[in-house]
């Protein structure tokens, strides 16, 4: 299975009373979701399941790629890395998955599953982490195959 992280793109600071699900993408926000999503459909695979975060930001993002997707409440600002693996069925799924997510999650469960002692990483916005498992002499790892930061697109 593949697992791929993408991190909306710039948004909105925070406003008094606008609810943080509901902050939108910036002007720049747009063009990085949208030179993103240029890239990962050159290499998505066909039949990836793509899940998504609820917050308007995320949703903004992942429309820039064109492919259909579900909304998870599971993965709004606030979930753990046991929420986003289990969303992806991590690694067991038979085919690849894509989250559009937030940080801290994003980073804490990319930390967890590279073995990273500071349990933290630190993802762009707009940026994608592309992982695969494998096995290599008995022991589980996790590959990275692929990090791409909009800017350098």
């Amino acid at each position: 299975m593949e697992l791929i992280l993408w991190r909306h793109a710039e948004a909105e600071d925070e406003r008094e009373g606008l609810p943080d699900l509901q902050r939108a993408l910036t002007a720049r926000g747009q063009k990085q979701a949208a030179r993103m999503a240029a890239w990962l459909d050159r290499f998505l695979p066909d039949g990836t399941r793509i899940f998504c975060s609820p917050a308007v930001r995320c949703e903004q993002t992942v429309l820039a790629l064109g492919r259909k997707y579900r909304l998870r409440e599971s993965l709004q600002p606030g979930a753990t890395p046991a929420d986003l693996l289990e969303a992806a069925q991590w690694p067991a799924a038979k085919q690849p998955v894509m989250i559009v997510g937030h940080q801290p999650v994003l980073g804490e469960t990319i930390a967890q599953l590279l073995k990273i002692d500071s349990g933290q990483c630190t993802i762009r916005k707009g940026g994608v982490w592309w992982l695969r498992p494998r096995e290599r002499e008995g022991e589980e790892q996790v590959v990275v195959c692929s990090v791409q930061s909009p800017e350098i697109l």
